[in-house]
């Protein structure tokens, strides 16, 4: 298939560089005072925010001028799945922080493999379910592999604990299996016993226990479990309509734990008020829209799964920040992408729209209006290869189920 590269999408760049720079703003409007008193400078997250996402919005530079089919090799998939793995082990030779092992840290630097993990297996699922191409219904010699990969990536995400990443992991895993036409069934024999693992982990597991009772019921514990919870919500509900200003919330003031990073939802919510969450989650949708476009539009399946298996991850991810802010969802310790404080989650996370806005780029000039339409260009030039003929016969009908 002739392909031509065309200029970037101009809505998926907006919209990411958009959040990330709001974001930048908002950690500091979220951390001065807490930065003041923890290390006398109450710019000392706003440098270090910034700095993290120029980084990423380089890598993210980087990506869009790589051309994504060069991943598409077996030593390149293996090679990151193998060090991905690696890190996710070593995790556990570093002192836990807040009780829990995510990162791998040297002085001040750190780095949390569980983000990471999210687009190895997005690439990872696309080269896999592309090589079984015709073969998706099979269940041992297409969804076994599968589910084994996406099994150990998870599996090693919940032992550090972190069950909101190994949620994402599985999300993302089993909308990209299923989009590539994974029989149904399958998936959801597969969805039973991994409900029934995530049901044992919070009935048995003390700590997850309690945030599950503090979720049906936070003011009853409003200062133990429920605190968090309970202080996001007052921060959401006091922002009302308008909010009352940027950098005038009040439960940031050492009320609300993880303001800068993983509630910063909740300080927008104060602050900036139901429009400004609005927008946010407007930006989101717009992220979504232009993502799963740029999947859809791309010239192989190669490209189409990774992109989607990007876009979900992302979207997901957001989705369920949001949740637990608004108390939707029970506390999880999981940061809202771009906006929040962290290098390990945006760097990533930037890479991946790279990648996203690169398979945008690449789109087949004039094929998808042309089957939008019934109607086929008589021109179309076919790929030598056999396996390229049958791309897009196979995409229809995996999206077709």
């Amino acid at each position: 298939m002739k392909t031509q590269k065309l200029q970037i999408d101009r809505w998926l760049f907006s919209a990411t560089v958009g959040l990330a720079l709001f974001g930048v703003v908002m950690v500091y409007s979220a951390s001065a005072v807490i930065a003041q008193q923890e290390n006398h400078s109450q710019f000392h997250y706003l440098i270090k925010q910034a700095v993290w996402t120029s980084l990423g919005v380089g890598v993210m530079f980087i990506a869009m001028n790589f051309d994504y089919e060069k991943i598409n090799r077996r030593w390149i998939v293996y090679g990151l799945l193998l060090i991905t793995v690696l890190l996710l082990l070593a995790v556990f030779g570093f002192r836990p922080i807040n009780g829990a092992r995510r990162w791998i840290r040297f002085g001040s630097f750190s780095l949390q493999p569980s983000e990471i993990a999210k687009l190895t297996l997005a690439i990872f699922l696309a080269r896999f379910l592309e090589r079984r191409a015709g073969d998706e219904a099979s269940f041992f010699r297409t969804f076994v592999p599968i589910m084994l990969v996406i099994g150990l990536l998870a599996g090693l995400v919940i032992k550090e604990p972190d069950l909101g990443t190994a949620l994402i992991l599985a999300i993302a895993g089993m909308i990209v299996s299923f989009a590539a036409g994974v029989r149904p069934r399958h998936v959801f024999y597969a969805s039973i016993p991994a409900l029934l693992y995530v049901g044992k982990m919070l009935i048995f597991t003390p700590f997850r226990m309690r945030r599950l009772a503090a979720f049906i019921d936070p003011w009853a514990d409003a200062q133990g479990a429920g605190y968090q919870t309970v202080q996001s919500l007052i921060a959401v509900g006091s922002g009302g309509v308008h909010g009352l200003g940027f950098a005038q919330g009040r439960q940031k003031l050492l009320f609300l734990p993880f303001a800068h990073s993983d509630f910063i939802f909740a300080v927008v919510g104060e602050e900036l008020g139901l429009v400004g969450a609005m927008i946010i989650v407007f930006v989101f949708a717009i992220f979504l829209w232009r993502g799963m476009r740029a999947a859809l539009r791309a010239p192989d399946r190669f490209g189409m799964l990774l992109g989607l298996g990007i876009v979900v991850g992302i979207v997901a991810q957001a989705l369920l920040n949001i949740s637990v802010v608004l108390a939707i969802v029970p506390n999880k310790g999981i940061p809202l992408p771009f906006i929040s404080d962290g290098g390990s989650s945006n760097v990533p996370t930037m890479a991946g729209v790279g990648i996203l806005l690169n398979i945008s780029q690449h789109a087949a000039l004039g094929k998808r209006e042309r089957v939008d339409d019934g109607d086929y260009d008589d021109g179309w030039d076919e790929a030598p290869r056999p396996r390229r003929k049958r791309i897009p016969r196979q995409r229809a009908t995996a999206l077709a189920r």
